[in-house]
């Protein structure tokens, strides 16, 4: 049987075009967490109320986790460099709107613009990577600069909004994305090239466009909405009713139509669909986690906002060691399961030593080797996930497959922040109601409270990555890539028959 023509043989600037779509995944990981640090002074420069203010987080998530699958299904059909270009340039210019923005309703708009060219960039770059690097050794090194930063990238925004907000301002967490934007797509529009034949030229499929859409929105700004109104309230509710019912009837619609926006293949085969699962568990738990250390950092021990930044610093060097030495260096010796279900376990162990937080507890005694575990962890489990996540997918699905990738990440996120910060809140609520008979100093009560809750709640997240590396273990059963061009050789194991067929770029 003829071996498939190696691509990363013939295209000498893939190793160019991953420095400019590590730059632009950077740049969207960043913003996820950027503009967090900068919202309190934003919020009070444009007179944006308490209530309205977690629109400036909203506005992009609805529309980022929303329109995911339509970009990907775009990026398939444009062909994923144009895709990209175009998402850089839309994404640098909604910055810029949002960084000159003069009211609360331009600072929104521009909010939802970003999110919206987001969901063109992010699984363009990712099915670029898919169909650039095929040989497995150069494939794992490249997801392993990828994972490194898709997984450490949020913590650096940390530190950057910190520094560009305490000592420029505040529209500057905004301006910074433009010259991220402007190189990496020049860089992009002069060394990507793409293989010929690998997009994906069928009809739009518009009722799953508009299926998909709406029933991530309503499931994004159910969990949004959980966190503030309760889980209870009525609108809340209502949209995890309308969520499930239209992804219901996107998924029936999807078996049923010639050309799906998302083929049931990409979803149904077992080590894709263990990816998408248990990296969407994994980054629920991550998210809560950031979360609750910000602020234990800043409310109870009273650290500014860039020494906030920096003590995340261990976490991020932990995730790029786990991603690009154990990650890479192992992928193409052992099973992809042999890494990510460690890797979480190693991240669960990380997680319960942060069970143990009290208002007292030390630094360096504690929090650092926590980080460093669940970075080591993380960092290991991320990097052969993202390379799973386009195992075995025609080139011209990669795109939409990417996009699931970041699906998983979004809803995850969302879920994460609205689910622990809940179980954190009621946790506080209840120490407090119990212990203030006796308490002698009602802000040492609040801030023993505020920490029982998140102690509460990162027990949740403990049990979730668990669970994550259990799916992992169950579901991911492929075997090690082998060492040529990606095309399922001898020792590619279970699920070699998917390995990625990608033709040769015509010259």
């Amino acid at each position: 049987m003829p071996k498939t023509p190696d691509l990363s043989l013939s295209e000498p600037n893939r190793w160019k075009a991953l420095v400019f779509i590590a730059l632009a995944q950077l740049m969207v990981v960043l913003d996820a967490t950027i503009v967090n640090i900068a919202l309190p002074t934003a919020q009070q420069d444009l007179g944006i109320s308490d209530g309205n203010r977690q629109w400036v987080i909203t506005a992009y998530a609805l529309a980022f986790g929303g329109l995911l699958l339509f970009g990907g299904r775009i990026a398939d059909l444009w062909g994923r460099k144009r895709a990209f270009v175009v998402g850089l340039l839309g994404f640098a210019a909604a910055s810029a709107l949002g960084g000159a923005a003069t009211s609360e309703a331009m600072m929104l708009g521009a909010r939802a613009l970003q999110g919206a060219f987001g969901a063109l960039l992010a699984p363009a770059a990712l099915s670029l990577l898919a169909v650039m690097f095929t040989d497995a050794k150069e494939r794992a090194k490249a997801f392993g600069i990828y994972g490194a930063i898709a997984g450490g990238g949020g913590a650096v925004g940390l530190i950057l909004g910190g520094f560009l907000t305490e000592y420029l301002n505040w529209r500057w967490t905004f301006f910074v994305n433009i010259p991220f934007a402007i190189v990496a797509a020049i860089g992009a529009y002069l060394v990507i090239r793409e293989p010929s034949g690998a997009r994906n030229r069928s009809p739009l499929d518009l009722p799953g466009v508009v299926l998909s859409t709406l029933g991530l929105v309503a499931l994004v700004y159910g969990f949004t909405r959980a966190e503030s109104a309760g889980w209870s309230d009525g609108l809340t509710v209502g949209m995890f009713i309308a969520s499930a019912v239209l992804l219901l009837a996107f998924v029936v619609t999807e078996a049923k139509v010639s050309s799906p926006l998302l083929p049931l293949r990409v979803l149904t085969e077992r080590n894709r669909g263990g990816v998408y699962l248990s990296l969407g568990l994994a980054i629920i738990a991550m998210f809560g986690l950031f979360l609750f250390l910000t602020f234990y950092l800043q409310v109870v021990k009273e650290y500014s906002p860039v020494m906030t930044g920096f003590a995340f610093l261990p976490m991020i060097v932990g995730m790029i060691v786990g991603s690009t030495q154990i990650g890479t260096r192992l992928m193409t010796r052992v099973p992809p399961r042999l890494l990510m279900a460690p890797g979480f376990l190693v991240a669960a162990a990380g997680m319960l030593m942060l069970t143990q937080l009290d208002v007292n507890s030390s630094y360096a005694g504690l929090i650092l080797p926590a980080q460093v575990l669940l970075g080591l962890g993380m960092g290991t489990a991320f990097m052969p996930a993202m390379s799973l996540a386009t195992h075995g997918v025609d080139p011209a699905d990669a795109g939409v497959a990417s996009a699931m990738v970041n699906t998983s990440q979004q809803v995850g996120g969302a879920i994460g922040t609205a689910l622990l910060n809940t179980i954190a809140a009621s946790a506080t609520t209840s120490y407090i109601a119990s212990h203030a008979a006796g308490a002698r100093d009602p802000r040492l009560l609040e801030l023993q409270g505020m920490v029982h809750g998140f102690s509460s709640a990162i027990w949740w997240a403990v049990g979730i990555l668990v669970a994550a590396a259990a799916i992992a273990a169950a579901l991911v059963n492929t075997g090690r890539p082998d060492m040529g061009p990606a095309g399922g050789g001898p020792g590619a194991g279970e699920g070699a028959e998917d390995q990625v067929r990608v033709p040769v770029v015509a010259h």
